[in-house]
């Protein structure tokens, strides 16, 4: 009895001292936000006022996991990331009841099921689709879904490695982004794009010039298949970059070929190329180089003066075009960049991909130079969207991060990334196990390709290639919707129709006598 009654008499003292404690804390708190004069919601009202910022913190949390429903948040819903996460675990993908989705809102693409769809002998996979035929070591590219571009540096270590073995395991390429070529990208063994940003991270000069010797040497790696030049990004058009000091250690330094101790800088250009004739001759002497197929990625902001380059490129003869060009739309992601950029600059994918492949048709390359469409797309339904509109292969980067466990906490930019995937903290990258996440890649991989191939049989058609515009429909303001060909004829001679076929006469006169494309 004695020993209870002392026990409680201590857990009153503690239970005191604790209310002081918190009393002085509050009092402390008090006088600090009196006193401040960097916040008017503590100065006028101290202590209580703290309680905003906190609630903001949470809402995030919150309105993600209770309150948004699965197809309101932005900009990646509850519905896509489980599709992806049951897709990348190897679990069925099936639904129950009905479809959540809004089909009466304006843009949505609605597939127009065949009355005679192929029987199941007559399904036929992708092909493997040849990029680079002037190349002394042309790629055959075997998926149409792949890899887009994420720099080691943005990305961890572990990332890397389980995106290398992943696009391995499943047969796809997987793009370095800008940050140069390190050993992780080749640890898998899989098809590598080598991007040349900017600043030609790790293929520069001391002076920061392109270099004929480690273009050479990137190319030598087999894994490398193809050299894209990164002129913009949908994240960020017009924007160059900075990788602090602090963050440059001698592996990066190494990889990147900067030096230490310095900000790396990436101009909000190609230093070098001033117009369509400069960069038609950067492409021709990085191929001459390397022997491998050289393309461009780009986010357009207007198709008019995209139509002086295909002029220039007929001028020059085909084997000068690029061999192949991604189509970033403004929509497009990053780990940090300004809110204006993101959300102000930038045509929209869905426009950009009509526009450049349009062009491209109009100028009779269609079989000359492929297009690679980027920018949310993770799904199924997106990846069949672009092959209609004209795409020959889709890339996806954040689809990739949500199947390696990406939850969307949007700390890309604060190196405090919870999955370990865009951090540098090795405490918070032990959570990302590389022999497990590789599988997942691969797995959500082979889902998008198998159910995209679904798509293309259910429309009438034996493999996604061989979709077209007049294979979708798109809702229009009304509820009512339309045959994307009768918005954008196909102006590809011979598959789009009357009016398709009097697009491309007309714009081949047009290019013949130099007048601006309408």
């Amino acid at each position: 009895m004695e020993y209870a009654m002392a026990a409680l008499q201590y857990l009153a003292l503690f239970f005191v001292f604790m209310i002081g404690v918190a009393v002085a804390v509050v009092v402390v708190m008090y006088v600090v936000d009196k006193t401040q004069t960097g916040d008017a919601i503590r100065r006028n009202y101290p202590v209580i006022g703290r309680f905003r910022n906190l609630f903001t913190e949470l809402g995030e949390f919150f309105r993600q996991y209770f309150f948004a429903m699965d197809r309101e948040e932005m900009p990646f819903n509850r519905a896509q990331r489980n599709w992806i996460y049951r897709a990348s675990s190897g679990k069925g993908n099936t639904v129950a009841f009905g479809s959540t989705r809004n089909l009466n809102v304006p843009g949505t693409p609605i597939f127009m099921n065949a009355v005679f769809p192929p029987l199941d002998d007559q399904y036929a996979s992708t092909e493997p689709l040849l990029i680079g035929p002037f190349c002394r070591e042309p790629y055959s590219a075997p998926s149409i879904f792949n890899i887009s571009g994420m720099s080691y540096g943005a990305i961890s270590k572990p990332a890397v490695k389980a995106l290398s073995r992943g696009a391995k395991k499943a047969g796809i390429w997987l793009n370095t982004g800008e940050g140069g070529l390190s050993p992780y990208h080749l640890e898998g063994g899989c098809d590598v794009v080598y991007q040349i940003g900017t600043a030609k991270f790790g293929v520069r000069d001391a002076a920061g010039n392109l270099s004929d010797e480690k273009l050479r040497e990137m190319a030598a790696h087999p894994e490398v298949k193809m050299f894209e030049i990164k002129l913009s990004q949908g994240a960020k058009p017009g924007k160059g970059g900075i990788l602090p000091a602090a963050k440059i250690d001698e592996e990066v330094s190494k990889i990147r070929g900067v030096p230490l101790g310095q900000d790396a800088i990436s101009p909000n250009r190609h230093r070098e190329v001033d117009d369509f004739d400069d960069l038609l001759d950067l492409i021709a002497h990085i191929r001459e180089v390397t022997g491998k197929p050289v393309g461009f990625k780009t986010c357009m902001g207007s198709a008019d003066p995209w139509f002086a380059f295909f002029k220039k490129v007929k001028e020059r003869g085909v084997e000068s075009a690029p061999d192949f060009i991604t189509v970033d739309g403004g929509e497009g992601g990053t780990g940090a960049a300004p809110m204006p950029l993101i959300d102000l600059v930038g045509l929209p994918l869905r426009e950009a991909l009509i526009r450049m492949v349009d062009l491209r048709d109009l100028a009779g390359l269609h079989d000359r130079i492929r297009i690679v469409a980027a920018g949310k797309l993770v799904a199924p339904g997106d990846v069949a969207w672009a092959i209609c509109l004209g795409a020959d292969f889709v890339t996806s980067a954040r689809g990739f991060m949500f199947s390696l466990g990406c939850i969307q906490a949007l700390k890309c930019n604060k190196n405090t990334c919870p999955t370990g995937i865009t951090t540098h903290i090795p405490s918070l990258q032990k959570g990302l196990v590389v022999s497990e996440k590789d599988k997942r890649v691969a797995a959500y991989a082979k889902s998008v390709i198998s159910e995209v191939e679904t798509i293309a049989h259910s429309v009438g058609v034996a493999e996604p290639r061989q979709m077209r515009r007049r294979h979708v429909r798109v809702v229009k303001d009304d509820g009512s919707s339309v045959q994307m060909n009768e918005i954008f004829p196909s102006v590809r001679l011979g598959d789009g129709g009357a009016a398709g076929n009097r697009m491309f006469e007309e714009a081949l006169r047009r290019m013949a006598a130099d007048v601006k494309a309408p």
